[in-house]
Order: structure tokens, then C-alpha cells, then sequence
């Protein structure tokens, strides 16, 4: 593990480590320490990286996310039919007559949070959720089998994500996405409505999706240039602001959720451009000094503007409460930033060194 060094003296450091509390001995805990006393879902990732374990000892904490913790958990929700709480995007009990009401216990975000947790698709436990769901599982709106697709494109990024991420053929949902791209390089699930402006919400889901069939080995060039298209119109926003009058497009794109579900706030995109595995971009600048902003004086990061719903079973919190998930998710983008070496603060401050 390479350790990191404040130099703005605000967190405790001891033996080149970030200090976090105390362990039940009465010594000090560092972060990554706090970070690995979590669930596996947590830990197999930051022993994968923050903390540079081998990759066997990654390979085995990541077998117990299915038999182990949340997402052991999650599984065992899923119904004979292939679904979680008797419905594919909302539950079976939602009022209909109330189509704004979220609800996050239904077979769309169960997925998306089983792809989150990491969960390895080649486990037996994988493979026996996801070939119900493909099996069995409809969309309410168009009667689609999940992995055909639904209408919207932000609830099609994230099903597309998913269906890569496991192995699933998804090539349909991809085409239905590349159609629907607005002229500003992003997209919009009220485009079918008239809107032509892209939205952030929906642009990060569809960019996830993109990305994420091509790290599962598929190739397009219509897909490559879709996707620089859609990185683009994030870009030149800088992430969270107007192109034209800089304003910040909505205070809660600053705040930073888990599970982000179909939002965006500004963690989820810069997670987004460093698993692209592109160099850092400098229009990614302030986004990154908001990033540190949040950092407390232990070194972690609180969770913020968690998304009302109904939901499995609460992982974290209350808002304001340091997050693991944001704490590790900060972290990584924060390393990317910096190419390894820490990152500068446009004060010119060193936020670590290595």
C-alpha cells in the first residue's frame, strides 16, 4: 500500500498514514483500516484499489460479496420469478396513479446495486440470479425481456450496464441509445416529449452503459464517437455548471449520494472518466477541489443527499455520517487525478504525496 502524507497538518497522520479514529485497543485507525472493517463489498475493492493487495487476495474477498454481507443479502430477495419485490423498475405495490414515486426495491436497481457491490458474474450465484432475470423477467412499459430494453434511455443506460457488466446480450439496448443521442452530444429521457437539451441524470446512465460494453470486450466506432460525444457535453460543463453562464446547474449535483440510483452529482462523473482509464482532464479541475472540499478532519467523506425511497436495507448513514462508499470512491478519483502522485490544489497545496 503506498501511504499518503497530508500536508495541510488537518488529519492525524502517524507512520505515513491517514489516522481515522480509534480501534477498539485505543490506537489510532487509518482510513484504509476503517474502510476494510466494512462489508465485502467494500473491502475486496479497496483491497483492490487503495490498498494494492494481490490479486488473489482480491480474487478471494470478492468471492464473499455473494455469500457474505449486502450482497448476500440482496440475493437472497430475488423471487422464483426472477424478480425483487414483484416488479421490474418499481415494485409490484406501487400505486400507479403516482408514476414520480420512487421506490428502489424492484429487479432494475436490485441489479444495478449487485453490479455496484462487484459482485463477481461468474460466480454460481451470479449466474443463477441473472439467467432468471433473463429468462422470466419483463418491462412494465414496452413487455420487453430486461435485456431487450425499455423506451427511456436513462433507465436503458443502466440496464445496459448491468447486462454487460454480467455477460448478457445487450446489443439492442446499445443501438436503441446510439438513435436516440441529442445534437449537444448527450441525452434526455424527455426526448420523446420534445426536449432537445441533454440532461445530466440521464447522460452519466447511458455513458456507464457505453462504457461498460466495451470494457466487456465489444467494439464500435459508432459507439466510441456516441461516447466522446456524451463525455464531451460533461466536459465542457465542467462537470456541474452551465456552458454559457457557469452556474451551477443544480446545487444537489454537489452533494454525493450512494447508491446514485438514475442521478448525477459530481463523484459519479468523475468515477465515470477514471474508469475510462483516459488521463486526467483539466476542465475536471474544480470538480476535483469540491472533491477534496468535503474531505473531513479524519480524512473521509460523509454521504449526502441520499435518494427518498423505499429501499432493501440501509448500508450507511444518516446524511452527514462518514461513508465508506464515498470515503473509497473519493479516494479513487482522487489518485486518478493526480496520476499517482497526489493532487495539487489550484492553491497549489499538496493534497498527498507518494
Amino acid at each position: 500500500m503506498s501511504p499518503r502524507h497530508i500536508d495541510d497538518g488537518i488529519l492525524h497522520v502517524k507512520d505515513g498514514e491517514w489516522i481515522s479514529g480509534l480501534q477498539e485497543t485505543g490506537e489510532p485507525m487509518t482510513v484504509v483500516e476503517w474502510l476494510l472493517d466494512s462489508d465485502p463489498a467494500i473491502r475486496w475493492q479497496v483491497m483492490r484499489d487503495v490498498a494494492g493487495e494481490p490479486p488473489e487476495v482480491v480474487t478471494a474477498e470478492r468471492a464473499l460479496v455473494a455469500i457474505e454481507g449486502w450482497g448476500a443479502q440482496l440475493l437472497g430477495l430475488q423471487e422464483s420469478d426472477g424478480r425483487w419485490d414483484g416488479g421490474t423498475y418499481r415494485p409490484g405495490w406501487v400505486d400507479e396513479s403516482k408514476p414520480f414515486f420512487d421506490a428502489w426495491t424492484a429487479t432494475h436497481f436490485s441489479l444495478q446495486l449487485l453490479r455496484d457491490f462487484g459482485l463477481d458474474p461468474d460466480s454460481a450465484e451470479a449466474r443463477r440470479a441473472l439467467s432468471l432475470v433473463r429468462e422470466h423477467v419483463r418491462w412494465e412499459a414496452n413487455d420487453a425481456l430486461y435485456f431487450e430494453g425499455e423506451t427511456e434511455p436513462c433507465i436503458n443506460g443502466i440496464a445496459l450496464a448491468t447486462g454487460a457488466y454480467f455477460g448478457e446480450t445487450v446489443d439492442g439496448i446499445v443501438d436503441r441509445l446510439l438513435d436516440g443521442q441529442l445534437d449537444d452530444g448527450g441525452w434526455n429521457c424527455w426526448a420523446e416529449y420534445g426536449a432537445t437539451v441533454s440532461s445530466f441524470h440521464t447522460t452519466i446512465c447511458v455513458l456507464e452503459g457505453l462504457q461498460s460494453w466495451e470494457r466487456a470486450g465489444r467494439s464500435s466506432q459508432a459507439v466510441v464517437t456516441a461516447r466522446l460525444g456524451g463525455e464531451e457535453y460533461l466536459l465542457e460543463r465542467g462537470l456541474f455548471r452551465a456552458r454559457s453562464s457557469r452556474q451551477i446547474i443544480d446545487p444537489r449535483f454537489t452533494m454525493f449520494s450512494f447508491p446514485p440510483r438514475w442521478y448525477y452529482d459530481v463523484l459519479r462523473g468523475l468515477e465515470y472518466f477514471r474508469s475510462t482509464g483516459a488521463p486526467f482532464d483539466d476542465r475536471c479541475a474544480e470538480a476535483i477541489d469540491l472533491v477534496v472540499a468535503k474531505r473531513d478532519d479524519e480524512g473521509r467523506w460523509p454521504l449526502e443527499n441520499t435518494h427518498q425511497g423505499p429501499s432493501h436495507f440501509r448500508m450507511e448513514g444518516p446524511d452527514g455520517a462518514p461513508s465508506c462508499w464515498n470515503t473509497l470512491r473519493a479516494m479513487r478519483v482522487l489518485e486518478w487525478a493526480g496520476g499517482g502522485q497526489g493532487w495539487r490544489l489550484r492553491s497549489g497545496m499538496v493534497l498527498w504525496a507518494v
